[in-house]
């Protein structure tokens, strides 16, 4: 029987006064909550290469997506969709696979994924044309649809205690950015000395060595009540997402004013409108519209998708400004971020113990002030900015910031969640985690779109315009971290009332 332990206030997660010192690595505790069973070490392992690798797998083709434009002779439409079809079936369908994983259980759930993940992986790295390989990306994001939240439902089983559970969580977070820094820092290596499609087999391997040991490494499924599914809201939350999502990454081929971007972007809308009226009459909701009252819970959910918007702006303009501008090789390119995954393997590794000495709110706004220095920094690149002087500051504080941020928002996102909701709490984690570049992406490329078209109206050079557009994207991208690094230093000061 599950042991019922009092909830901590998030911003000052880890100083219960039951227990000094630092947080026990994630392993301490059983599969039961019992300390001194090790498995759980290896549970988490085992979940944190296979989220790394979900996440990994959005951004490895980005870097030799025009390498496989010029084998197969794709147009600009069919390369955007080949990029999206696995961010927009993954984001989609989270919150479903959420539910999924609460109705059905957390091992059982993610054993499924990943049988889904690895046969359309398979089918990917052996793809004959672009349409099998949409496809099989398009399949790919469903599998890690049901993959994400279930493996965040199975983390509150295997840490049921606030503490051992914040600090699991805290490492979590900084896992999304690693699989993204990881994806476009080894495209470009191994695109240029094998071929793109051993990239491709990275997650089919994954995912079988996963899927074999999840059943033995994870703690068996517990029958919890058997809750409606609510169908209506599923589909209409997977429906509008969807569109959303895809209204907003078709906005890098299409004008904001035409109908590919207006068309979906409505119908998203009013879908996503009438999934939030079917939810507030549903007796058995897929998201509770409770869940997102908090507002510290849906500051966090905004911290995230802040987050995993910054990473992914640099990640995609960064790489054009180094290719398309300075005539960078693609291996350089890759060689370039390395400083960058450095910091955000040794940051995420101490965001843990911040959070712990200065509480998840204050850690939150120093890591959204740190990006925010990164970014301005990036802001003042023109065509002659060296590597050392110019981007590397950049590139060092952009990931501090944003391993920070991960983490301690991952902490506050999560914080008070019942057991039974821990898969919806997953599905919405990740969603924010999802749609937050595209979004972001959509927004600060129509900033650089603007720039440039101002400037080469005025006479401005292609060079010179695109370089200038891409340096006020950075910007604004700065300026929306510094921002939200003011409210959360605020809101950080005044800890909610918690009843009990």
């Amino acid at each position: 029987m599950a042991t019922t332990v009092p909830d901590l206030p998030p911003d000052r997660l880890g100083s219960a006064p039951h227990r000094r010192g630092p947080w026990p690595p994630p392993g301490r505790a059983g599969h039961d909550g019992e300390p001194g069973k090790p498995a759980n070490g290896r549970a988490f392992a085992l979940l944190a290469t296979v989220q790394t690798t979900l996440i990994f797998t959005i951004t490895v083709i980005s870097v030799p997506l025009p390498v496989i434009g010029r084998e197969w002779g794709l147009g600009g439409s069919s390369l955007v969709l080949l990029s999206a079809a696995y961010g927009l079936s993954f984001s989609g369908l989270l919150l479903f696979g959420g539910r999924l994983a609460d109705r059905y259980g957390g091992r059982r759930t993610v054993t499924a994924g990943l049988v889904v993940f690895g046969a359309a992986s398979l089918v990917a790295a052996l793809a004959p044309g672009s349409a099998t390989l949409t496809a099989a990306r398009f399949a790919q994001g469903v599998g890690a649809a049901l993959v994400a939240p279930a493996a965040v439902a199975v983390l509150r089983r295997l840490f049921p205690d606030p503490v051992g559970h914040g600090r699991a969580m805290a490492t979590w977070g900084g896992l999304s950015v690693l699989g993204a820094t990881l994806g476009s820092l080894l495209s470009g290596i191994v695109a240029t000395w094998l071929s793109w499609r051993w990239l491709l087999a990275v997650p089919l391997v994954v995912a079988g060595v996963a899927a074999v040991a999840t059943p033995r490494s994870l703690p068996a499924d517990t029958r919890c009540g058997r809750a409606a599914l609510d169908l209506p809201g599923a589909l209409l939350a997977t429906a509008g997402i969807t569109l959303l999502s895809f209204g907003l990454v078709v906005t890098g081929e299409h004008a904001w004013t035409s109908a590919m971007v207006l068309a979906p972007l409505a119908s998203g809308l009013l879908l996503l409108g009438a999934f939030v009226a079917v939810e507030r009459r549903h007796p058995d909701p897929l998201l509770p519209i409770s869940f997102l009252a908090d507002p510290r819970r849906a500051t966090a959910l905004l911290v995230i998708a802040l987050s995993a918007a910054g990473t992914a702006v640099v990640s995609l303009l960064l790489v054009l400004y180094l290719q398309q501008i300075r005539d960078w090789t693609p291996l350089r390119t890759s060689l370039a971020f390395g400083p960058y995954a450095v910091v955000l393997v040794v940051v995420g590794r101490l965001s843990g113990r911040l959070i712990v000495r200065w509480g998840a709110g204050r850690t939150t706004s120093t890591g959204l002030a740190l990006a925010a220095g990164g970014l301005l920094l990036l802001a003042g690149l023109d065509l002659r900015t060296g590597y050392l002087p110019g981007l590397l500051p950049g590139l060092v504080l952009l990931p501090a910031g944003v391993a920070l941020s991960f983490s301690a928002g991952s902490v506050l996102a999560l914080a008070d969640v019942r057991p039974r909701q821990a898969g919806l709490a997953g599905g919405v984690l990740n969603t924010a985690m999802e749609v937050g570049p595209t979004a972001g992406l959509a927004l600060l490329t129509a900033v650089a779109a603007a720039r440039t078209a101002y400037l080469e109206a005025g006479g401005a050079g292609p060079p010179n315009a695109t370089t200038s557009g891409y340096a006020w994207a950075f910007g604004a991208a700065g300026l929306a971290f510094a921002a939200l690094a003011a409210v959360t230093a605020v809101t950080g000061r005044t800890r909610p009332h918690r009843p009990g």
